[in-house]
């Protein structure tokens, strides 16, 4: 394997770094469960990646297992426990922990533990995922309820396709 073709082609450097303290609040608050921090957005990372901090509450729900065609998703956690599904079982992963999910690998994640946990969540390439975490804090908010058909639609849009 060798080096992807060069992205900058000066022969000097530049100050072009982005920082995020530590204490910004979260970008987006998805009903009672999801706090999610937008460390780094497609749009930000010009397409290369995007990586969020996703705290959850100790609030179970129930997840559905899915997939994306167009981009990888990685989850490392940082605190607590949470659930992890790699597409043949559950696994309870606490901090340190990794699962890289390539495009088609079908996966899901939940906090089923009595404590508060949290992971950081990379897409690669950089999917322009706010619009879709938008859409689902929108409906938590709502209170709407969603039927599978309006569901389906929603998710097609936002490259997730759910596994039954």
């Amino acid at each position: 394997m060798s080096y992807p073709p060069q992205l900058y082609l000066k022969d000097h450097g530049v100050a072009s770094a982005t920082f995020r303290s530590a204490d910004v609040q979260p970008d987006l608050v998805i009903g009672v469960r999801s706090r999610v921090g937008y460390l780094a957005t497609g749009a930000s990372t010009e397409g290369q990646f995007g990586l969020y901090r996703w705290d959850l509450a100790a609030v179970p729900h129930n997840p559905v297992a899915h997939f994306h065609k167009t981009f990888s998703e990685s989850f490392f956690v940082l605190e607590g426990t949470v659930s992890l599904y790699n597409g043949e079982r559950w696994r309870d992963a606490t901090p340190g922990d990794f699962l890289y999910v390539p495009p088609g690998g079908t996966h899901a994640f939940n906090n089923t533990s009595d404590a508060p946990a949290s992971m950081l969540v990379l897409f690669t390439p950089g999917a322009p995922r706010e619009a879709y975490f938008q859409e689902l804090a929108d409906i938590a908010a709502s209170g709407r309820q969603l039927t599978d058909e309006e569901w389906t639609e929603l998710y097609a849009r936002h490259d997730q396709y759910i596994v039954r």
